[in-house]
């Protein structure tokens, strides 16, 4: 591979492990399996140690995957939280039990643990009483969620034993059991909310609700594996985790000593099948060396440890027949091929129906009508087909061709440069993409109107009261009376419901607009940066990529929606009927320290976030940039700074304030 090819490589696959590092950790929403997210960080890694001249500290072979949230306060953990390195293969296991004892002279004894698949939790206690619990975060710093992990019952609030160490940081899985997961996606569709992938999902999008009453009725638990401290009780890892319990934590009853490598295949090849009988989800065995001055010897890499590792279970597989594909078209325009299967019996469930992605994952395969597939359940997510049989391939079977019109509306399809998916522009007109934006609208992240579900929605776009969402504020009682399954009650409530709606912020406000590529966060994102609609309608790309997080993608969909005089009109209509489309509070300054400096961030920081800053430079006069120029004063410098900002301020001789310069000069110690 050319150097040329190499770099253009790297740069697609960091961006592509970014997003789905956001998708993962940030909004619950993986769109692949663990495997495949595997294969991707593995070429990425690999391409950086065969080019090193393109090593980036920003890489994510370099970075732990961030949970990080603004709705909680950070915390620096007093121990980093590092990932684990993985392997699906007990060949790379025998490697890394050899790399082990080329280091280490003295016997080695291994700990193996199911791999328990939820959010991983660090929860620091103090003369016995629990003090602070922190989510992973990106390793260095977690967001707070003390008062949520009070509410979880197999968690001790306060421990009372002989030879407590004063403090110690106890780590664990906070987990979703099958039993209440399955309970929950139930109550969730009853209520017209999208049910949760996986209890993994669930598990840590309960950690991060803002009500902890709502995290008690979900009945999360915890599965300790982990215990810090300067005065621990034994200097090896099994033994800890044994005291732990006797504390009153809850560990796990199939950890096992090990004393070979040997007896480590025997605890995965053991757990590989047992594992499905256990109440919680697992992926895997994590193997430890036991000894913790061993562990210290050992030392980590950047991003894990070396007396450590994952082994991961390949996700289980069965055949089936191919009888047809669907395409789907979702409220963005994206069209979604879905396989139609013959009824096959994978991980406890009947499976009908699986996900193609898209167009490249059809061609990938070479799929024709009537194949025998595989299909595997992707990290235990979504059914999938993975694979064809050939041999079983009939000559005459015709080829699955990739639709060129919209099968709604009939508008040709569209795939942009860059994207995967093929969508639908006919988003005005197209019967699919109006009833889900709607949906969108209404849901309980965005507008929060109660009694409109899907088959409501569905009723009142085919008697055509609804055609977008503003018609919602046009609604009588009269109309919704005469409907079918409607009371005058009924009605009544969903009208109360519309006229609160109005009370709902900025942010959410936006977010339930629908544009393509704002989700919650982009969402708050935009209202903390422009704190009116007219702000964000006359935003350009320079304004828009300087906002943390927003790239050019996002930028050209917002800038695309805006354009649109049909959206605002919409927006117009919206506005009348009292929606908020600004932040009431606005931008106050609060001094002129700054004035006609232009600023850089990059980097990560103590006190504030990247977007908190950006704020405070505002306030004090000053303009925020992206990129450095020679119109740039001074970069405003944290941790992990990208190596191509340093260099190009050094190239123009522009200063380098660290965060406790930047606090001084606007008069914040």
């Amino acid at each position: 591979m050319k150097q040329s090819e190499a770099r253009e490589r790297i740069n697609i696959l960091r961006k592509e492990i970014t997003e789905h590092n956001n998708k993962y950790y940030i909004l619950n929403q993986p769109e692949i399996s663990d495997f495949e997210f595997d294969i991707l960080m593995n070429e990425l890694d690999t391409l950086e140690k065969k080019f090193p001249q393109f090593i980036s500290e920003d890489s994510p072979t370099r970075k732990v995957g961030s949970d990080l949230t603004r709705e909680f306060s950070q915390v620096i953990h007093t121990y980093p939280m590092l990932s684990l390195g993985n392997t699906y293969s007990e060949e790379e296991l025998t490697e890394f039990d050899t790399r082990i004892r080329k280091t280490i002279s003295e016997p080695i004894e291994y700990v193996c643990e199911l791999k328990f698949d939820g959010a991983s939790i660090s929860i620091t206690y103090r003369n016995g009483a629990l003090f602070k619990a922190v989510t992973r975060g990106d390793g260095n710093r977690g967001d707070d969620v003390t008062l949520n992990v009070r509410t979880i019952k197999s968690i001790p609030q306060k421990i009372k034993s002989e030879g407590l160490p004063d403090e110690f940081v106890i780590r664990g899985e906070i987990l979703m059991p099958r039993p209440v997961f399955c309970r929950l996606n139930e109550e969730r569709l009853k209520a017209y909310l999208s049910p949760f992938a996986n209890p993994r999902n669930a598990a840590a999008g309960t950690l991060k609700i803002l009500d902890p009453k709502i995290v008690a009725s979900r009945s999360l638990d915890c599965m300790i594996y982990f215990l810090l401290s300067e005065e621990l009780l034994f200097d090896n890892h099994f033994d800890n985790l044994k005291k732990a319990k006797e504390w009153g934590f809850q560990v796990a009853e199939s950890i096992r000593l090990c004393k070979s490598i040997n007896e480590v295949f025997q605890f995965i090849t053991h757990w590989e099948s047992e594992r499905k009988n256990l109440p919680y989800e697992t992926d895997g065995v994590v193997i430890k060396v036991n000894s913790l001055h061993q562990q210290q010897e050992l030392g980590f890499t950047a991003k894990s440890p070396r007396w450590a590792i994952a082994y991961k279970y390949k996700a289980e597989e069965a055949t089936t027949r191919l009888l047809s594909v669907a395409f789907q078209v979702g409220r963005t325009g994206a069209v979604t091929p879905v396989a139609n299967l013959e009824p096959v019996l994978l991980s406890g469930s009947t499976v009908r129906r699986a996900t193609l992605h898209n167009a490249d994952q059809i061609a990938l395969l070479d799929l024709h009508l009537n194949d025998m597939v595989f299909v595997e359940k992707g990290g235990e997510i979504i059914p999938k087909i993975v694979g064809v049989d050939q041999s079983y391939r009939n000559e005459n079977s015709s080829k699955i061709e990739f639709i060129t019109v919209c099968p709604e509306c009939g508008t040709t399809l569209v795939k942009n440069e860059g994207e995967a998916n093929h969508f639908c522009p006919n988003y005005l007109h197209c019967p699919p993409q109006i009833k889900g934006r709607i949906e969108h609208f209404i849901g309980r992240r965005a507008m929060d109107i109660d009694g409109l579900g899907e088959e409501t929605i569905d009723l009142l776009f085919n008697k055509k009261l609804i055609v977008d969402i503003s018609d919602i504020y046009d609604l009588k009682l009269e109309q919704l009376v005469n409907l079918d399954r409607f009371g005058e009650k009924s009605a009544s409530n969903i009208l109360k419901s519309i006229k609160r709606s109005v009370e709902v912020p900025y942010s959410r406000v936006l977010f339930a607009l629908g544009i393509r590529h704002v989700g919650e966060t982009v969402a708050k994102t935009l209202s903390a940066r422009f704190r009116t609609i007219e702000d964000l309608i006359n935003a350009d790309m320079e304004q828009l990529t300087s906002v943390n997080e927003i790239g050019p993608k996002i930028a050209s969909s917002i800038i695309s929606y805006f354009t649109d005089k049909d959206n605002l009109e919409i927006i117009k209509r919206l506005k009348s009927a009292g929606l908020r489309f600004s932040d009431e509070e606005g931008l106050v300054k609060t001094g002129n320290a700054l004035d006609g400096k232009t600023i850089v961030i990059s980097g990560t920081f103590l006190k504030y976030s990247r977007d908190e800053y950006k704020e405070i430079i505002e306030r004090n006069g000053g303009r925020n940039a992206s990129s450095v120029s020679g119109n740039t004063s001074f970069i405003l410098a944290g941790d992990n700074m990208g190596e191509s900002k340093k260099e190009k301020a050094g190239e123009l001789g522009i200063p380098l304030w660290s965060e406790a310069d930047f606090l001084k000069e606007i008069g914040e110690e």
